[in-house]
């Protein structure tokens, strides 16, 4: 059987993905003990892979090498199972490949079993994914917000950045969010209902991000000059979850505050978080998303692409900000 998916040729520039990836055909290795095969239905364009495409080694995980297929969550169902757990037609989650099928370790590659009663398969992927469990781990738990404080959040408008301003309103704090453009910030304050949103891209940018008077909690996806503009506005004693530096994947440059002092002149605390940190808390963290999900406190629009071919398309929304909320590629089936 053949399968095909998309090829690392080289190390992209910046977001020129076309000429270092390379959709081709090959056939499947036999199912070895442990190994699920996967039909993809979804894929998840994640922002955060950029970090594998580029040669850094001490990135938060290894490059992936030259002439591997490219990685990312996926969402399908089981071919074909020698791994314990799993049978064929269950629905799962797990990291696969970019490709029409996934054939990888159950219990390496994060392999979950989803409950196939939910209604939109796709909130796997937003709210009730790792979308989700990102944005209620940096909140509630790396930020440490707190009912009443004031939360602000980068890329507001992206998957991550959308739900963590929800759950930042749905605990009792005050959101506020950070966006490009006017439309992005009109959905955040007219759809989303947040306290306020500020757009990066405006001349009077630092201006809009006074009027928050102040922050407590700061949910960064970002990096870069906005967290120079960020840390001159922090409260004493608040906190800042480095979730994401959208900034630096793959321009070469790397986020150095130019307002670094302001950590101890503020008494803040800074402090990384990534998934794999929290995987053993899934079940837990999806309880409570799902609760919001169903009564409508947690939303999430979707960026939809059909085709493997138009994979590179979808995924450069996310680095051009072509999108509102969670971008997905849609696999014929």
């Amino acid at each position: 059987m053949d399968n095909r998916f998309w090829r690392i040729e080289r190390r992209p520039e910046g977001t020129d993905f076309a000429s270092a990836l390379a959709l081709v055909e090959a056939p499947l290795l036999e199912l070895a003990e442990g190994e699920i095969r996967i039909r993809n239905s979804m894929l998840s364009m994640d922002a955060g892979t950029r970090m594998w495409l580029t040669d850094r080694e001490d990135g938060y995980q290894p490059p992936l090498p030259i002439g591997s297929p490219m990685t990312g969550l996926v969402i399908g169902e089981v071919m074909a199972s020698r791994a314990e757990g799993f049978e064929e037609g269950d629905l799962v989650r797990a990291f696969g490949v970019w490709g029409e099928i996934s054939q990888v370790d159950g219990a390496l590659s994060g392999a979950l079993k989803l409950d196939p009663s939910v209604a939109d398969r796709r909130a796997w992927f937003g709210p009730l994914g790792m979308n989700g469990w990102t944005a209620l781990w940096g909140i509630t738990e790396t930020g440490a917000a707190k009912p009443g404080e004031r939360v602000l959040v980068s890329a507001a408008a992206g998957a991550t950045g959308m739900l963590a301003v929800q759950i930042a309103g749905i605990i009792g704090c005050e959101a506020w969010g950070i966006a490009g453009g006017p439309h992005k910030c009109g959905f955040l304050e007219d759809s989303l209902k947040i306290a306020g949103a500020v757009d990066y891209k405006a001349a009077d940018f630092e201006d809009q991000l006074d009027r928050a008077d102040g922050i407590d909690v700061y949910f960064d996806n970002v990096g870069g000059p906005l967290l120079d503009a960020v840390l001159k506005r922090m409260n004493h004693y608040g906190r800042i979850a480095v979730c994401g530096l959208l900034a630096d994947y793959g321009w070469g440059r790397r986020t150095a505050p130019q307002e670094f002092d302001q950590v101890l002149m503020r008494r803040l605390r800074v402090q990384g978080f990534f998934s794999p940190d929290f995987m053993d808390q899934g079940e837990r963290l999806t309880e409570l998303l799902r609760g919001w999900v169903n009564e409508g406190k947690l939303v999430m629009p979707y960026e939809v692409t059909p085709g493997l071919e138009n994979a590179l398309f979808a995924y450069q929304k996310l680095f051009t900000g072509a999108n509102i909320g969670k971008v997905i590629v849609e696999l014929e089936q």
